[in-house]
């Protein structure tokens, strides 16, 4: 018998059915003699819907007050628990809900994009020595004032992993449309191949480069409490046979050092929101970079990839990205404000530059991934403007167009529609 913690998405719980399939799955992991907590989203466009309502009756979103958003938006999630609590109770599964301040899952006091600080699991653990499937609003907790908090959106995948990390859940099941991690995305390259294993570390690059399968904050916390977490798919057959789901999908785990030996490269992360900016001809002297980026980070705008040339003339250029809906914003901070600030000769920006990303933990193990990559680029006719690595990555900005391109190239160059590639790089 197994401790599991099992997340249903929006999408899962969209229908009054889609609900019964959920309630059939999980009776299936009770009867089979697992103990299941079950965190679900709100169902699919109820979020969306409650604070339209909002929007409705004031347009300023920037006068709303974010403790009252929270508390409209957090009602979604409490439908769903008392729903798929039902559900269960009609097929002869016994069922609790709770919301997040009923548990409580305590939090800070950071409206719609608040943290967990803790979990009291013993509530949870009472119902399930009783024999209850115990199910917990996503996507919320409660303040120290005892106010009703978010997480921010995606917040149930963290809620989930929080929950499994509390109760020290053997597994955290995170049930989506998609049936687990792929080397890259398979509407961009057809032959992507599911992985069946992958690192919290590798997974974290992934997520953060653009990957949606799973939420940043879920998998930081995953890693840091070393919760094992499965990605798989809802759309199956609820009554599939227990053994074959229960390892489908992707399976992020720890590090293990056979996995040095393993693929070099793990997959292939994009992402078109980027935009570059650099500022030319910037006085080389100690400070500038935190000229430049400093009143950037005061006007709560996050930076990515940063590129400072050799100094030439006792000047030097120096570039940035951010995200492209944060491009007209840091352009007119730049030109208004920092570049004359900094003495910087001109600025350019381009919003029309896409970042792809090689991931692999092999990197540590295995000499030539940027070699290897930076060639493959270049037979493709790609040219790289920015390049920034880590220990596990490689990432480069290329013109938007050939973003497509570029991941294709480099999944074949790296061999990741088979299962494993080890040849020397």
């Amino acid at each position: 018998m197994a401790l599991v913690v099992h997340k249903y998405g929006g999408t899962s719980m969209g229908s009054v059915e889609r609900i019964q399939n959920v309630a059939r799955r999980v009776a299936k992991w009770v009867n089979a003699g697992h103990q299941v907590v079950v965190v679900p989203s709100a169902m699919s466009g109820e979020t969306n819907r409650l604070l339209g309502l909002a929007k409705e009756i004031n347009a300023n979103c920037a006068d709303m007050s974010p403790r009252e958003m929270d508390m409209i938006a957090s009602t979604g999630e409490q439908v769903s628990v008392g729903l798929l609590a039902i559900a269960l109770q009609a097929i002869g599964t016994p069922a609790v809900s709770y919301t997040g301040w009923q548990v409580p899952v305590r939090t800070n006091s950071a409206f719609m994009k608040a943290r967990i600080e803790s979990i009291d699991g013993v509530k949870v653990k009472k119902d399930l020595d009783a024999g209850r499937v115990v199910i917990i609003t996503g996507f919320q907790g409660v303040d120290p004032n005892n106010n009703i908090t978010t997480l921010g959106r995606g917040g149930s995948d963290t809620s989930a992993v929080a929950v499994a990390a509390a109760i020290k859940a053997d597994e955290c099941l995170i049930y989506t449309d998609v049936d687990g991690v792929y080397t890259t995305d398979p509407r961009v390259v057809g032959n992507a191949r599911r992985m069946d294993k992958i690192t919290f570390e590798e997974m974290l690059e992934m997520a953060s480069l653009g990957s949606k399968v799973l939420q940043i904050r879920s998998v930081e916390f995953a890693g840091k409490y070393q919760v094992k977490t499965r990605v798989l798919s809802s759309l199956t057959d609820p009554d599939m046979d227990i053994n074959i789901e229960a390892n489908s999908g992707t399976l992020i785990t720890f590090e293990e050092d056979e996995n040095m030996e393993k693929a070099v490269i793990s997959g292939i992360a994009f992402s078109r929101d980027e935009a570059k900016i650099t500022l030319n001809q910037v006085p080389d002297m100690p400070g500038v970079a935190f000229n430049i980026l400093g009143p950037i980070a005061a006007a709560n705008i996050d930076v990515d990839m940063i590129i400072q040339n050799q100094s030439k003339n006792g000047t030097t250029d120096f570039s940035f990205t951010v995200n492209r809906a944060e491009y007209n914003k840091t352009m007119e901070l730049i030109n208004s404000t920092v570049a004359p600030a900094v003495g910087a000769a001109s600025v350019d920006g381009n919003d029309k530059v896409a970042k792809v990303s090689a991931v692999g933990i092999g990197m540590r193990s295995h000499v030539g991934v940027a070699s290897k990559m930076f060639d493959t680029l270049s037979h493709a006719g790609i040219n790289i403007q920015m390049i920034s690595t880590s220990e596990i990555k490689i990432s480069v900005i290329i013109e938007d167009k050939f973003m497509e391109l570029a991941v294709r190239e480099l999944h074949q160059a790296f061999d990741l529609e088979n299962e494993v590639s080890t040849d020397a790089v």
